[in-house]
């Protein structure tokens, strides 16, 4: 089986191209190639699909199999390839997903392959039914909750997958996985979630680590930066334009 290795940010994948090749177990082969010492090593599986109602599908793959219904990052990837390799010859691509149909805007460089993609990863959810969590309001948005790695404050949003985005004046020395994987599993998420860890530098400007959920720390999460972004804004501590700066670079969202 022939496949391709992309990173976005730092966020690699293993890419598997389905119009030429077949995968009949993805959540098996999802573990097996992200082994980073036995194996190819990745965040996960991507499968590059054909669709009935967009130019393309996307599946995606967790490190230990589960499948998630988006990636920020992965999609980028997905519309460089499929460019680049002349499975369209379109700027302008929609691409299905677990999370909704997907518009993504591609910019050639002058050798004429893909450099920067842009996505339009739709509107934010805020209700707790719908991201899910089980919380007695409509929103969990800035609330503080004692967990057993400590009491945090903490956001709850959607971007077709579920975060929650923690606001730290310092993130270099937080205990990632400790805390990551304890909110990650924790009871009141019935999906479990990602969890973001924000640092603000200026209005235009922050840092953030990101405990991605069922693939542990990684360079950088898509979903998870817009997800930080609005958090940012309903406290007023972001503009609406904003860079995020992750493990694996910057992010202009």
């Amino acid at each position: 089986m022939k496949f391709t290795k992309m990173q976005g940010t730092g966020n690699d994948y293993v890419y598997i191209n389905c119009f030429k090749e077949k995968v009949n177990y993805p959540e098996k082969l999802a573990i097996h190639v992200s082994d980073r010492h036995k194996s190819i090593g990745s965040d996960g599986l991507v499968l590059i699909m054909p669709s009935n109602q967009c130019d393309f599908r996307m599946r995606m793959f967790n490190s230990d199999g589960t499948e998630a219904q988006m990636c920020g990052n992965a999609i980028r990837c997905v519309g460089k390839y499929v460019y680049d390799n002349g499975y369209t010859q379109k700027l302008n691509i929609t691409i299905e997903t677990l999370a909704g149909i997907k518009q993504l805007e591609l910019f050639p460089s002058i050798m004429g392959k893909i450099n920067k993609v842009k996505v339009d990863m739709g509107e934010p959810i805020l209700f707790v039914k719908d991201i899910p969590v089980i919380w007695p309001e409509e929103k969990l948005i800035f609330k503080k909750i004692n967990f057993s790695s400590g009491e945090w404050i903490i956001t709850a949003i959607s971007m077709g997958n579920p975060h929650v985005i923690i606001l730290s004046e310092e993130i270099n020395n937080l205990d990632i996985k400790q805390i990551g994987k304890e909110i990650e599993q924790h009871p009141m998420f019935p999906e479990k979630t990602n969890v973001e860890f924000v640092q603000i530098l200026s209005p235009n400007y922050a840092k953030m680590r990101v405990w991605e959920r069922g693939s542990g720390e990684t360079q950088a999460c898509g979903t998870g930066a817009c997800a930080a972004l609005i958090a940012c804004i309903l406290n007023k501590k972001l503009n609406n334009k904003a860079i995020i700066s992750l493990l694996g670079g910057e992010l202009e969202l």
